[in-house]
């Protein structure tokens, strides 16, 4: 892999989130990308003039995603629109006037991909100097194809390490973990927890110093609140790197049709990350379930989600009360690490050894080196629930699980919970407060 050249090696992504963070300043962050140059540029430059704090993204098209390279040229030769940029088929030459003048130490630039196999991405951005890069051997394995598990670890071990010697170049390199957003919705918050902070500790067993950890924002925000304190709680347990911070994810499944649920949920998403003090959000537009969101409303999702964290009081220094620290979330999901990290000190073997095991499980995942015997439901309060454990090792720990099936309009309706909860004229006070 390349290691890049050091006078581009300015925008250290980690220590700016912090620094930031720090301060108690919310990092806000687009999830963009544009096949096109100029237009990747010009979202870079909008991101970086919002009225925000920002750090910028290139995120990739699904070609590149799963290695079509021969589809992008095609479409590269044809003219045809990318629905994210082609990082490893664009000549270096072109990304580098993309990002010349724009990426630097006030403003970051994270690449986003979702390969399950990213070699090839991974060579193509430590190329361009870009050293904050994310996803995971597990979170972009499962939900995405059929890549077996066993192919995505030993890659993903490769690329860690290969990254990991661009710390010499100016900038620690950066990997965020895409394991607390497993399939997005429906997977309980003690298993999201956990998996995010085993891929962030499988980065850093593999040379890389500066991680951060992801949570999707969920059903109920008590309950996300819960999670978050749980994940801050277990990293400071078991990383071992002071160089971390948490992102939480605006919800990522059925999104609010109507520009007033979608602004609400955004909100609440921006609520969430202030109040259990994290350091960055990732935002979703009004336009998140209609088409492709253009610049401005990037922009737009960016500024409204400074806005209400401006607006939200941060939480005391400190791990947060005993009560909060101790939750459900967190005992469950320190039952799931203990139990993945008691099959092998590699962790990635671990991860394959859990799987097989069913120690972890994603409810309603069809990959075939998931077990799928897990299942999930929304209580009548909005809280993510088991419905069935499996081989989970949380049978001391779950209680009262639904009994019969998990039905096809049950289901179904859980997944619509929060498009009509939050396109409805009133917002129930259980999703405004977590009671």
């Amino acid at each position: 892999m390349p290691t890049g050249q050091p006078g581009r090696q300015s925008a250290d992504f980690g220590a700016f989130v912090r620094a930031h963070g720090a301060r108690g300043r919310l990092v806000v962050q687009p999830r963009m990308g544009f096949g096109d140059p100029a237009r990747m540029r010009a979202g870079l430059l909008a991101t970086r003039r919002a009225d925000a704090h920002t750090v910028g993204t290139i995120t990739l098209d699904s070609h590149t995603r799963v290695g079509h390279l021969q589809a992008v040229e095609e479409a590269l030769r044809a003219g045809f629109d990318l629905n994210g940029y082609p990082v490893v088929s664009h000549p270096a030459e072109t990304t580098e006037r993309v990002l010349d003048g724009i990426r630097g130490p006030d403003f970051p630039v994270q690449v986003r991909h979702g390969s399950a196999l990213p070699r090839d991405i991974f060579a193509a951005i430590a190329a361009l100097g870009l050293t904050a890069t994310e996803g995971g051997p597990v979170s972009y394995c499962l939900p995405y194809g059929r890549t077996p598990l066993a192919e995505a670890v030993r890659e993903w071990t490769e690329c860690s390490e290969l990254f990991a010697e661009l710390s010499g170049s100016g900038a620690e390199p950066h990997i965020e973990t895409f394991g607390g957003c497993m399939l997005g919705q429906l997977c309980p918050p003690s298993q999201l927890v956990a998996l995010s902070l085993l891929e962030a500790m499988f980065f850093v067993q593999h040379g890389v110093r500066s991680v951060s950890l992801s949570y999707a924002q969920q059903t109920h925000l008590g309950q996300d609140q819960e999670a978050v304190a749980a994940l801050r709680r277990l990293c400071r347990e078991h990383l071992r790197t002071d160089d971390w911070h948490v992102v939480v994810y605006a919800y990522m499944g059925v999104y609010p049709q109507t520009d007033g649920g979608a602004l609400r949920l955004l909100g609440q998403a921006a609520e969430l990350a202030v109040s259990t003090g994290c350091e960055r959000l990732i935002v979703k537009t009004v336009a998140e379930a209609r088409r492709i969101p253009t610049i401005l409303e990037n922009v737009q999702a960016l500024e409204y989600a400074a806005d209400v964290a401006e607006r939200t009081p941060r939480p005391p220094a400190g791990p947060g009360p005993p009560a909060e620290a101790d939750s459900q979330t967190y005992q469950e999901a320190r039952a799931l690490v203990e139990a993945v990290l008691s099959l092998h000190t590699d962790i990635g073997t671990a991860l394959m050894r859990a799987f097989q095991h069913g120690y972890l499980d994603i409810p309603y995942c069809v990959h075939p080196d998931n077990c799928g015997r897990t299942r999930s439901y929304l209580d009548s309060g909005g809280r993510l629930r088991w419905a069935d454990i499996g081989s989970l090792p949380l049978g001391h720990l779950v209680t009262g699980l639904r009994t019969g099936r998990v039905t096809a309009p049950g289901l179904l309706g859980d997944l619509s919970y929060v498009r009509s909860t939050f396109d409805s004229p009133g917002v129930p006070s259980v999703l405004l407060d977590g009671t």
